[in-house]
């Protein structure tokens, strides 16, 4: 299997959000959005407001609550919407969170790319 199988095996098992979809879920306190880009690519493409940063290669470690890593942020029990930069790791990251026990996760289609496309606003981190 190489990553581009592994991709399209967990879009088909995670739930897929439109940027509207997503800006519609992120007024409630329930929900937490995680982005899962390296920091620098949040400096080069910005972020989106209220976002947990939680780095692809660090995800298991801060949603685990057993870890010393954990973000406190990442809960089994709330909504976790994740998003990269175009759609692929995040969905790599949903199926990976719903395997640890995470039920009520999505990501966002299309990343970051998608939800500017989409008009959406995006903050510009400080350096």
């Amino acid at each position: 299997m190489n990553v581009a199988d592994m991709i399209t095996a967990a879009r088909q098992r995670v739930e897929h959000l439109s940027p509207e979809q997503v800006a519609a879920e992120l007024d409630s306190p329930d929900v937490v959005l995680v982005d899962v880009r390296e920091p620098g690519e949040q400096l080069t493409d910005g972020t989106i407001a209220g976002a947990v940063a939680a780095p692809r290669g660090m995800l298991e470690f801060h949603a685990d609550p057993a870890s010393p890593y954990h973000l406190p942020e990442l809960s089994p029990s709330r909504r976790v919407i994740v998003h990269c930069k175009s759609g692929a790791r995040s969905a790599l990251a949903a199926a990976t969170l719903a395997e640890m026990g995470y039920t009520r996760v999505a990501h966002l289609d299309g990343g970051i790319v998608a939800w500017q496309a989409a008009g959406r606003p995006v903050a510009t981190p400080a350096r």
